[in-house]
Formats: C-alpha cells, sequence, structure tokens
C-alpha cells in the first residue's frame, strides 16, 4: 500500500500539513462543528474516502488470498498407493505434479494401474489435464493448465505404392 495519500492539503506557514495517510501514530481529532476552520471539511472527507479506500482494499486482499500465489511444477516419486492423495492435494492447491510411477512398477503393475485410473478419474472431475510422459512418468495438472499433445499423422501403410513405369 503507498505511504501517500492524494488527499494532502497544501502546506501553509502557520498551520501544520495535516494527511490523511495512516500510520502507527495516533491521529489528532477532528475540529468540533462550532470551530470551523479553514480546510476542515476537506479534511474530514478525505478522512471518510480513506476509510472507504481502506475498506475496499481490505475486501480485495481477501479475494487475493483465496487464489494460489504461484503454481510450482514438482517431481514426486509414486512409491504407494497412499501417495496418490498427497498428489491430489498438491493438484488441489494449483501445482503441477510430474509423477515417476517406476517404484510402485516394482512391486506391483495391479496398483499402478489402479493409482493412474484414480489420477484420471479426478483430473476429470475437476477439470485438470493428464498425460504420460514415456515409461516411467505421468504428468498431472490442475484445471487452468493444459497439456499439449501434437496430433500424429494418419498411420503408413505397407503396402507398396503404385508406380508409373
Amino acid at each position: 500500500m503507498p505511504k501517500f495519500s492524494l488527499f494532502r492539503k497544501p502546506k501553509n506557514e502557520e498551520e501544520p500539513e495535516k494527511t490523511a495517510v495512516t500510520s502507527q501514530e495516533p491521529q489528532a481529532p477532528a475540529p468540533s462543528p462550532q470551530e470551523p476552520e479553514k480546510g476542515t471539511v476537506e479534511f474530514a472527507s478525505s478522512q471518510e474516502a480513506l476509510k472507504q479506500e481502506v475498506e475496499n482494499s481490505k475486501e480485495q486482499k481477501q479475494e487475493v488470498t483465496v487464489a494460489p500465489n504461484k503454481t510450482y511444477l514438482k517431481a514426486m516419486p509414486l512409491r504407494d498407493l497412499s501417495d496418490v492423495e498427497k498428489v491430489k492435494a498438491e493438484v488441489r492447491n494449483g501445482n503441477i505434479i510430474i509423477l515417476r510411477v517406476t517404484p510402485l512398477a516394482g512391486k506391483s503393475i495391479e496398483d499402478v494401474k489402479s493409482a493412474v485410473n484414480e489420477l484420471y478419474e479426478f483430473t476429470e472431475a475437476t477439470g485438470g489435464d493428464i498425460a504420460r510422459l514415456g515409461e516411467e512418468r505421468v504428468v498431472v495438472c490442475p484445471k487452468n493448465i493444459r497439456i499439449w499433445r501434437e496430433k500424429t499423422p494418419a498411420p503408413v501403410s505397407n503396402e507398396p505404392l503404385p508406380t508409373a513405369a
């Protein structure tokens, strides 16, 4: 938040400068209506405007804190079926996970299939994306990230091409 205010009064030699800047020091009370001074009404209205501005900024800060500050790309090994919940939690927090399935594949291929199917259903339900990266890795993305997939050309047939000769 800026340390200055747009609600400054011009400097007078007789009157010290009053600003609408909030600080740790207590502010002087506003003059009573019976003793009107030059600029008193403007200062009071600027105080109200500043209070309104502070309330608006508090509401904006609350909205901002709901969204994750940063998206991280994390690499994790899948050692056990219980690791699937950790992956889901990371994706819910907005992080991208590169999951290495080799540790679990060494124990049970059926567990790997079950874990990948569970993650697939989770990403479909949350609007995320999931894809295989080679033989031993899977990438899982949150809803605001999409995985680019190259369109493969039509399969090449093994039939000989006709020749003009």
